[in-house]
């Protein structure tokens, strides 16, 4: 049996560091307790080294640090000085925050046992396949075409890239079968978190102001997930809206900082981060 956690569980994602007012954020994050986890839902930066910076750095003051990875640190982007695509950039993710104490979702989901537990954590890797489909349109074809007369088309486009699928949806498809065989064996007794960067479910997309973007925002594949895994909560981020929702019962937390022009229009930044799961009074 796992020793007792007293820390809280906490979570935050969209950490964009690459902008000098959210490095100057993250920099000044503190844990409340030095037993205090972190889940982290991707986007922490564009480029290689600024992720290891602030893993690194994140898991130097909290007692456990959980990543799954965003689209941004899958981009192979021009000033990268390492240009991995695909996988293969995946894979050197996953190896450098195990040479840093970060858990990915390569590991083997750790139990966080605060009050509220035993819980088991889950980091999901699962992409999208553009089945979010843009309003009016039945194909990823008729979706694509109207998000680029619409002039919404994401930075995926042309800096994620899915080496050796032949395209993003086909990796999507490849994670979820993967993925959902790990949690299957998780022990059906236990709860779940489940941190992933995009949302499970296809719901919270629904206040996007541009809908087109949907597509770029998750699968139909996993819209029961927080069900069939028994979620205390799911943990996301992507859309930068930060905020509380229920789905069936089930909490969905949206943990994004975002961009400084975003957080700005809300009178700062939001309180990060969030409290997922109490620790010991």
């Amino acid at each position: 049996m796992n020793a007792r956690t007293t820390g809280s569980l906490y979570a935050i994602s969209d950490l964009h560091v690459s902008y000098a007012d959210n490095r100057d954020l993250v920099d000044r994050l503190e844990p409340e307790s030095d037993d205090d986890w972190l889940l982290v839902g991707g986007d922490v930066a564009d480029l290689f080294g600024d992720v290891e910076r602030t893993l690194k750095l994140l898991r130097g003051r909290f007692g456990t640090v959980v990543w799954a990875p965003g689209n941004h640190e899958l981009w192979s982007h021009p000033s990268d000085p390492v240009q991995l695509r695909g996988t293969r950039r995946y894979e050197a993710l996953v190896r450098m925050c195990q040479d840093n104490g970060v858990l990915t979702p390569e590991d083997p989901y750790p139990v966080w046992t605060g009050p509220d537990g035993p819980v088991v954590v889950a980091s999901l890797f699962l992409l999208y396949d553009y089945s979010f489909r843009a309003p009016g349109t039945r194909t990823k074809e008729e979706s694509l075409s109207k998000a680029y007369d619409a002039g919404v088309v994401c930075t995926d486009e042309m800096l994620l890239h899915p080496d050796p699928y032949p395209d993003r949806e086909s990796w999507c498809w490849d994670r979820v079968a993967r993925t959902e065989t790990k949690l299957a064996a998780i022990d059906p007794a236990l709860p779940t978190v489940l941190l992933s960067h995009w949302p499970l479910l296809r719901q919270p997309t629904d206040v996007l102001w541009y809908p087109e973007f949907a597509q770029w925002c998750g699968t139909e594949r996993t819209a029961d997930w927080h069900l069939r895994f028994r979620a205390a909560a799911a943990v996301y981020g992507h859309l930068h809206i930060p905020r509380t929702t229920h789905y069936d019962g089930v909490r969905f937390e949206e943990v994004s900082l975002g961009y400084p022009r975003e957080w700005g229009r809300r009178g700062g930044p939001p309180l990060m981060p969030r409290r997922i799961l109490a620790g010991a009074p």
